[in-house]
């Protein structure tokens, strides 16, 4: 039966096999860069012989002269991990011979040759890696140093694009924000990179934003925000971070009519640490059941109770359990089907994983430009495999409903601001206090 399958399905099989752990090979890194470029090249193909016959495989319908699959040739391009074989399917009976025009590409430099570069460079393959996977059998470089290089720019200009696009078109419910550190500028300390995605009303998961910044302060994290309100986003119902203190001020200036979120991934590890090994199984239960009570009123009474049983024995655990636990339990407040997703920012530090897995194979990609091109290019591309949750009509009435609740809570913040300022007693200066 295999002989019936795509030989693309094939490569992607194996692929999945040596990713999962099920393919044993000495030399992983060599083998899953091979597979990856040889699925990009054998879809590509497949798609093209698709087109030419109007049918997918095994399906009826074709039309004289419109021709058949005839099994598959061989081909191989050369790479820097050596020769990479691929299957290229061969169409038989048609009025004019089926010549592929992706194959004749691979011969020399076309836009198409160069899109199929960029997306190599984007899934972690280095230049030098896609200089020696586009030489012929001759070792003629189809593509020049010159246009490898260039090659690069077209990631940087898909980049700008993405970081000056309206985001007005996204009503984004739950916002999520995380940096990872990142070595941009050589012999100095590693720099945050900002970046943040979110929830929209109707479900979907999209990627908002992406920058540098020389420090993760409350300045730093603020114009990351106002960047993006300034192009049109609005007040999410919640924002979810970690701890750090840059970041919570950022959110309470930039977004003041949203709850705040602590990541209770981040906070169980913080936990974890503070609490010996063999109590930790009953200490972690506890403090799970407080997090993911049915509603912050349980929260608060189970925290109490937590604090009462632990705080001789281990202070230093409670005080962090304790630390901003309002903000641990802000999710409660949301429609209880979509609290596991907005409880922690996982789906970033997943992104971040895949990015620096990616960039490691280019150590010295320092500098702003290179450093984030190589991010977005691998973290854009992640995103596109995000799947939307359902949200119901139940469930926007409910969030409708905490917006409502949310606004009114601002109003009455700043009204009672504007009362307390102007109880203040003026200050009489009398002459001898002037200067």
């Amino acid at each position: 039966m295999t002989t019936r399958i795509p030989a693309s399905m094939r490569t992607r099989q194996s692929l999945s096999d040596l990713i999962e752990g099920r393919l044993s090979t000495p030399a992983g890194r060599s083998e899953l860069m091979k597979l990856a470029t040889r699925l990009i090249v054998e879809e590509a193909l497949e798609g093209e012989s698709r087109d030419a016959v109007g049918r997918d495989y095994y399906e009826h319908g074709a039309e004289p002269g419109q021709g058949y699959r005839n099994g598959v040739r061989s081909g191989r391009l050369k790479t820097a991990e050596g020769f990479v074989e691929y299957s290229a399917p061969q169409v038989a009976g048609r009025d004019e011979p089926f010549r592929s025009e992706i194959r004749e590409h691979l011969k020399g430099r076309t836009e198409a040759l160069e899109d199929l570069a960029v997306e190599l460079l984007a899934r972690g393959l280095s230049v030098r890696d896609i200089e020696d996977a586009f030489r012929d059998e001759t070792g003629r470089l189809l593509l020049s140093k010159t246009a490898v290089s260039e090659i690069g720019e077209r990631l940087w200009a898909d980049y700008q694009e993405f970081a000056t696009r309206d985001l007005g078109e996204y009503e984004i419910a739950y916002l999520f924000v995380d940096g990872i550190a990142e070595r941009i500028r050589p012999g100095q300390k590693r720099e945050p990179v900002l970046a943040a995605w979110g929830f929209t009303a109707s479900g979907a998961k999209v990627l908002l934003h992406l920058m540098a910044g020389s420090k993760e302060d409350a300045e730093t994290v603020s114009a990351f925000f106002q960047d993006m309100r300034g192009r049109g986003l609005g007040d999410p119902l919640l924002v979810v971070c970690d701890g750090a203190a840059g970041i919570i001020k950022a959110i309470e200036t930039c977004f003041p009519r949203s709850e705040r979120q602590r990541c209770l991934a981040h906070r169980m590890r913080n936990l974890a640490a503070k609490v010996p090994e063999d109590r930790w199984p009953e200490f972690k239960a506890r403090a799970t059941a407080a997090y993911q009570a049915p509603s912050r009123a349980i929260a608060r009474d189970l925290a109490a109770g937590l604090v009462k049983d632990y705080e001789a024995e281990l202070p230093t655990a409670v005080a962090c359990f304790m630390d901003d636990f309002e903000a641990a339990i802000a999710h409660l407040r949301m429609p209880i089907t979509h609290r596991r997703a907005i409880r922690t920012t996982n789906l970033l530090e997943r992104l971040f994983v895949e990015e620096r897995r990616r960039l490691k194979i280019i150590p010295n990609a320092f500098g702003e430009k290179p450093v984030l091109k190589l991010m977005f290019g691998a973290m854009i591309r992640a995103a596109e495999r995000w799947r939307a949750i359902r949200i119901t009509d139940f469930e926007r009435r409910q969030m409708t409903a905490v917006r409502q609740e949310l606004d009114q809570e601002y109003e009455a913040r700043n009204s009672l601001d504007k009362k307390a300022a102007a109880k203040e007693p003026r200050q009489n200066l009398s002459s001898s206090s002037r200067t």
